[in-house]
């Protein structure tokens, strides 16, 4: 099918971490901040953009489940993408309450978690210390 050659949905495929390494380095490296429905992951990359990465593992439910979590994150992320600081890697994992979480509730969590990791251009211009500076927060 063709769309006439400018898709208007989704995320550009630019933005997305696809490679497994990709998601490991991050989680292994980055680092975490934790909401109830989700954990952020985030480590500089040498880019000049973010790329952005959606894990549901099978504690979340059935491959329906997954698949609806990662889009409902995705497309939260994609609407916020230009206020979100630039050369970053980021995850975002779902955890077991976001099935029944609407989509009305993930946004919110994920502006929290954003903000908490100040990967926001606003609170980038604010002066406050870069993601890199400060500890890794484990949810404790």
């Amino acid at each position: 099918m063709d769309h006439g050659g400018s898709l208007t949905w989704g995320m550009e495929r630019k933005y997305r971490l696809r490679l497994s390494a990709d998601f490991q380095r991050t989680r292994r490296e980055g680092k975490a901040w934790t909401d109830h429905l989700m954990v952020l992951c985030a480590l500089p990359n040498d880019l000049t953009y973010s790329r952005f990465g959606f894990a549901a593992s099978k504690r979340i439910g059935k491959a329906v489940d997954r698949n609806r979590a990662r889009r409902r994150m995705r497309e939260a992320v994609r609407l916020c993408r230009g206020t979100l600081a630039e050369g970053w890697d980021m995850v975002f994992v779902a955890r077991p309450p976001i099935v029944h979480a609407t989509y009305a509730e993930i946004v919110p969590a994920i502006q929290k978690l954003l903000s908490q990791a100040k990967l926001r251009k606003s609170e980038l211009l604010n002066g406050d210390a870069s993601p890199a500076e400060r500890p890794k927060d484990n949810g404790k």
